[in-house]
C-alpha cells in the first residue's frame, strides 16, 4: 500500500510543478528535457551499485527502453500540441482515460479476474476521471480536424503504462528497477537534447537558467512516480488492472484537492461528483479484489 500511495503522491507533485511552470513562465520543453537527466541521475543513485555502461546493452530490456524514451518525448509534444489546439482539459482527459489500455491488457494478456464489483468500480473510475478533469461548464470541445491529437495522446499514454507493466514483469529483475527506469529517462533525455539543439540552431529556442530549476523540481518526482509504480505492480496489493485504476483515480483526486488548496481552483458540481465517484470506485475495486 505504501508504494501505491507514494506513486500517487509523486505523480501529484508533477502536476504541482507543471502548474508552477505556467506561473514562472518556464520553457516547458527545456525543463522537460533537463528533468529526464535529473530522473536518470536519481535512478543511478538509487541503483546503489557500480554501473558499467558497456554492459547495459546486454540487458534484455535495453532496446525496449530506447523505444520508451522516444515515446516519452513524442507523447509530450503531442500533449503540447493538444493543449494549444483544444485546451488543457482535453489533454487531462485523454491522458487519464488512457488507463483503459493497461486495464484491458491485464485482463486479456494476464487473464486477471473481473468480478461484478471490480468491473463496476472500473467503469465508475472512468466516469470519475472524466468528470473531475473537466474544468469548464461546456464540457470537452474538440474540432474534428484536431481530434487526432488527443487520440494519439490517449494511445501513447496507454502504451507507455502497458509497456512498463509488460517489461517489468517479463525482463526486469528486482534489483534492476532503478537502472531500468534510469535508462528510459536517459534515452528520453538524449532525444530531447537533439530536439533542443536543432531548435537552437534554427533560432527557435532560448536557454534560461530557470528552466534548469524547473527540470530539477520535475525530475525527482518524475523518477519516483515510475519507480514506485513498478514497486506497486510487484506487490500483492492488487493485480495490474486494479493498480492502474486506483493509481490513476487517486492521482485525479489528490491533484484536484491540491488545486483547490494551493491554487484556489474553483470546482464545478460535476468535479465534485467525479471526486465522489472516484472514492466509490476505489472502494469497489478494493472489495472486488478480495471476493
Amino acid at each position: 500500500m505504501i508504494y501505491l500511495l507514494l506513486s500517487i503522491l509523486a505523480s501529484t507533485l508533477i502536476f504541482v510543478v507543471f502548474k508552477l511552470f505556467t506561473r514562472f513562465k518556464i520553457n516547458t520543453l527545456h525543463a522537460i528535457v533537463f528533468n529526464y537527466f535529473v530522473a536518470c541521475i536519481c535512478g543511478v543513485i538509487g541503483y546503489g551499485k557500480p554501473i558499467v555502461l558497456s554492459e547495459i546493452p546486454q540487458y534484455e530490456w535495453f532496446y525496449y527502453t530506447l523505444g520508451l524514451g522516444a515515446l516519452f518525448i513524442i507523447v509530450f509534444n503531442l500533449m503540447a500540441l493538444t493543449t494549444q489546439r483544444s485546451g488543457l482539459s482535453v489533454v487531462s482527459v485523454a491522458t487519464k482515460m488512457s488507463l483503459v489500455i493497461p486495464i484491458l491488457f491485464g485482463l486479456i494478456y494476464y487473464k486477471e479476474s473481473l468480478g461484478i464489483y471490480k468491473g463496476i468500480g472500473m467503469l465508475l473510475a472512468l466516469v470519475a476521471v472524466y468528470l473531475a478533469s473537466i474544468k469548464n461548464s461546456d464540457g470537452l470541445v474538440v474540432k474534428r480536424s484536431y481530434l487526432i491529437f488527443p487520440v494519439l495522446v490517449f494511445l501513447g499514454s496507454g502504451i507507455i503504462d502497458t509497456s512498463i507493466k509488460f517489461l517489468e514483469d517479463s525482463f526486469v529483475a528486482d534489483g534492476d528497477i532503478a537502472l531500468f527506469s534510469s535508462t528510459i529517462f536517459a534515452a528520453a533525455a538524449l532525444i530531447g537534447i537533439s530536439i533542443i539543439s536543432i531548435k537552437g540552431i534554427t533560432g527557435g529556442s532560448k536557454f534560461e537558467f530557470k528552466n534548469i530549476i524547473g527540470g530539477l523540481a520535475l525530475g525527482i518526482p518524475n523518477f519516483f512516480s515510475i519507480y514506485f509504480l513498478i514497486k506497486t505492480l510487484r506487490s500483492d496489493l492488487f493485480d495490474s488492472s486494479g493498480i492502474f485504476t486506483v493509481n490513476n483515480v487517486g492521482i485525479v483526486m489528490l491533484s484536484t484537492l491540491v488545486g483547490i488548496i494551493l491554487f484556489n481552483e474553483k470546482l464545478l458540481t460535476k468535479n465534485w461528483i467525479g471526486i465522489i465517484l472516484a472514492i466509490i470506485s476505489i472502494m469497489l475495486v478494493a472489495v472486488g479484489q478480495f471476493l
